[in-house]
């Protein structure tokens, strides 16, 4: 293959790798803004939330602290098609749905033993660099919960 040839691949390669990753805004890696967050004392906070493409579906890795500051960690694969997907390593959930919206919107709905306990939506802004998920819902003793919180692009 002459160097022209390479080039050109390689070109080509990179505008669909780029087209690839500016089809779904949510792709990236986020921190929590705590400070533009209204999250209520001793509730637990996602505070790095991954989310990559894996084949057809997503894979969304999640780091933060429960309620008494512990570490957390949790991971959801699956589709935004409104479906149940399981979940592993989340005491107060078995399955997520994520539902695309629009371009930068998607519902979420949480589910521990086939009830929903969280519900919500998670908004990309037009820029691109930051995120905002607002969910309601009980906690694990029956609580009524609602938080707003705010990512930052890394």
């Amino acid at each position: 293959m002459t160097p022209r040839r390479v080039l050109c691949a390689l070109a080509v390669l990179l505008v669909a790798v780029g087209i690839c990753s500016a089809q779904d805004p949510n792709v990236g890696t986020w921190k929590l803004n705590e400070s533009k967050s209204k999250l209520a004392a001793g509730m637990p906070k996602n505070l790095m939330v991954k989310v990559e493409a894996a084949g057809d579906s997503t894979k969304v890795t999640v780091d933060g602290v429960d309620g008494m500051g512990k570490p957390t960690h949790n991971e959801w694969t699956g589709k935004s098609d409104g479906k149940d997907y399981p979940v592993t390593g989340d005491p107060n959930s078995d399955t997520r749905a994520y539902k695309k919206v629009n371009d930068r919107t998607m519902d979420l709905t949480v589910k521990k033993g086939g009830k929903v306990t969280i519900s919500g939506k998670i908004v990309t802004s037009a820029d691109g660099k930051s995120r905002t998920v607002t969910v309601h819902g009980m906690d694990a003793s029956g609580k009524e919960v609602q938080a707003v919180s705010v990512y930052d692009r890394q």
